[in-house]
């Protein structure tokens, strides 16, 4: 039995550093590496940000932070630069802003490219109408963003899409493990009843042009989940006002408190 053991030791604590290392260690993150000038971009370009009280913007900072120290955002035959970057990163922190706890384990590289693409990659012929896509198979771990629509999602304060944040609420959405538009990882049980419920009444109204959520929402409740996001974080007073049961519920999932 004691041989048994031996033999094992090595490999269970293994597997006990693995999970440390992937659910309680935190890196440290020097604040100094924040370059002060990222701040009047941030106030720019990105509302979510600007609302925060003075101790959130510093929060928010230190998630930006984390996230550069976790992920490597990529041009694509493209220069990028520091503006470019920030956006990904806040598109990253944003939705999971409400748990500080939390953060992504499924992605290592945002790649941007200089349009839409189509689903072989490519930026040149037909069928160039994707805007975002979240790697699978020879692509996962990766993440691809049109930059024009990256930027235009930070530009217009009014509008209900952000592709950024869309892509994002995907891998919320696959942390759990299943894909199906329940964010499991994050939304607590008693939610998860009123969610369905509300996901397909609105579905179906998106159906009967009744409403102005995203007609893409109402392909599945996958696409649903990151559409009403997106409008969610990018438009909450008008998604209160157009959807006030659905705004009220979402607010809590994600334990908005702006």
């Amino acid at each position: 039995m004691l041989t048994i053991f031996v033999y094992f030791l090595p490999l269970l604590l293994f597997v006990i550093f693995i999970i440390w290392r992937l659910w309680f260690y935190k890196k440290t993150i020097d604040f100094k590496d924040f370059n002060p000038k990222w701040r009047s971009t941030l106030n720019k370009e990105v509302s979510f940000y600007k609302e925060l009280s003075v101790t959130d913007r510093t929060r928010f900072e230190k998630e930006l932070l984390y996230f550069f120290e976790d992920v490597t955002i990529t041009g694509v035959k493209i220069e990028i630069d520091d503006t470019d970057r920030l956006l990904v990163a806040a598109s990253a922190v944003i939705p999971l802003f409400g748990f500080p706890e939390l953060r992504y384990r499924n992605i290592n590289e945002v790649l941007l490219y200089q349009g839409s693409f189509n689903d072989d990659h490519q930026t040149e012929g037909d069928g160039r109408n994707i805007l975002g896509k979240v790697g699978k198979g020879n692509m996962n771990r990766l993440m691809i963003l049109s930059l024009p629509a990256l930027r235009a999602g930070f530009k217009n304060e009014n509008s209900s899409s952000n592709v950024g944040i869309h892509e994002f609420v995907h891998l919320i959405d696959m942390a759990d493990g299943t894909v199906d538009g329940i964010p499991e990882s994050l939304m607590q049980k008693q939610y998860v009843a009123p969610w369905l419920k509300l996901m397909h009444k609105e579905i179906e109204s998106i159906k009967k042009n009744k409403s102005d959520i995203n007609p893409y929402g109402a392909t599945s409740e996958i696409e649903f989940f990151s559409v009403a996001s997106e409008y969610f974080f990018n438009n909450p007073e008008k998604f209160q006002d157009k959807h006030p049961e659905l705004y009220n519920l979402m607010k809590k999932m994600y334990r908005y408190s702006i």
